[in-house]
C-alpha cells in the first residue's frame, strides 16, 4: 500500500496555518494511505473522482461525490482510498472552525461548493493572502458551515450482530438476503436487527445496502464498466432497477455521472 504524504508549505506539527484557509488537491494511486496523523487546523476532504475514506478511533467516514468529510482540529485520523482517486483538502485555521461542526462528520456538498472546489482545483491559489483569494475562500467556508451534517454516508457498526452482517455485504454487495434471512442466519429476530440498524446506522438495512452499492459502483463507472454488468454484479435483476436506485441517491443516472467525471480535466480512471 503506497504511503502518501500531504504536500504542504507547513509541517503537520506546526501550531498554526500561514493563512486562514488553504487549499490543495492531489491525485492518489490505488490503495493509497495517509498514515495516522493530526493537526491544529480543521480539514475538509472532497473527492472529485473515486471515493476517499477517513478512519478515526470510532468512526469510518466515506466521501462519495455528494458528500465531503469534515475533520475538526486535533482529530487523529487515517486517510485511504481503495481505487485511484483525485481529491482535495481545504484547511481551515482553528479560529475559522467555530461555525463548523465540532465533531467529525460527512457534509452535504451543494452545487455551489462543488463548483468553487472545482474552480480552485483548476486554478490553484497563487496567493492565499490576496484579498480576492481570501474572499473566495471565506465564501467556501461559509457555505460549508451551512451544509447538512450526517454521521457518515455509510455508517459502520461494532454491534456483534450488525458487524458481521455489514461485512458480509461489503464482501459481496450482490448478496440479496432479506432482513429475515439475516435474522435466521445469525440466530436472532428480524425485529432485533431492524431496531439495531436504526440505533447504530440511523437508517434501514435497505437504505444502507443501497448506499453501499452506490459506493461500490462509482469506481467501476469511472473505469468504464458497462452499466448492465455493474447492475447484475450488485444483485439487480435488470439495469433499469439499478439505474432507478442510483438516480434516487445521486440525482443523476450512472451514464450522466460517468460523463460528469470524464468531463473533469485531470479525472483519474480507476
Amino acid at each position: 500500500m503506497p504511503i502518501l504524504r500531504p504536500k504542504l508549505e507547513i509541517a503537520l506539527s506546526s501550531p498554526a496555518l500561514p493563512a486562514p484557509v488553504m487549499f490543495r488537491s492531489a491525485h492518489v494511486p490505488p490503495q493509497g494511505l495517509y498514515p495516522s496523523h493530526q493537526h491544529a487546523w480543521g480539514e475538509f476532504v472532497y473527492a472529485f473522482s473515486g471515493v476517499m475514506e477517513v478512519k478515526l478511533a470510532r468512526q469510518h467516514l466515506l466521501a462519495p461525490p455528494q458528500y465531503g468529510i469534515w475533520l475538526p482540529p486535533d482529530v487523529e485520523h487515517i486517510g485511504l482510498n481503495r481505487r485511484a482517486a483525485h481529491h482535495c483538502s481545504l484547511y481551515v485555521a482553528r479560529d475559522g472552525c467555530r461555525a463548523l461542526p465540532a465533531v467529525a462528520c460527512a457534509l452535504t456538498v451543494s452545487p455551489l461548493v462543488r463548483a468553487l472546489l472545482d474552480h480552485l482545483r483548476q486554478q490553484p491559489p497563487a496567493s492565499a493572502d490576496s484579498p480576492q483569494q481570501a474572499r473566495l475562500m471565506q465564501v467556501l467556508v461559509d457555505q460549508l458551515a451551512l451544509a447538512g451534517c450526517a454521521n457518515s454516508y455509510l455508517p459502520h457498526a461494532d454491534d456483534p450482530l450488525l458487524a458481521p452482517m455489514l461485512q458480509a455485504l461489503h464482501d459481496d454487495p450482490g448478496d440479496n438476503r432479506s432482513l429475515a434471512d439475516f435474522a435466521r442466519d445469525f440466530h436472532t429476530t428480524e425485529r432485533t436487527l431492524m431496531r439495531r440498524c436504526q440505533r447504530d446506522l440511523g437508517m434501514s438495512l435497505t437504505e444502507w445496502r443501497q448506499r453501499l452499492r452506490v459506493v461500490k459502483a462509482l469506481p467501476r463507472l469511472e473505469a468504464g464498466d458497462k452499466v448492465e454488468t455493474i447492475a447484475f454484479d450488485l444483485g439487480y435483476g435488470s439495469a433499469s432497477a439499478f439505474i432507478a436506485m442510483f438516480r434516487r441517491l445521486m440525482d443523476v443516472t450512472p451514464d450522466e455521472y460517468r460523463k460528469t467525471v470524464e468531463g473533469r480535466p485531470g479525472a483519474v480512471r480507476a
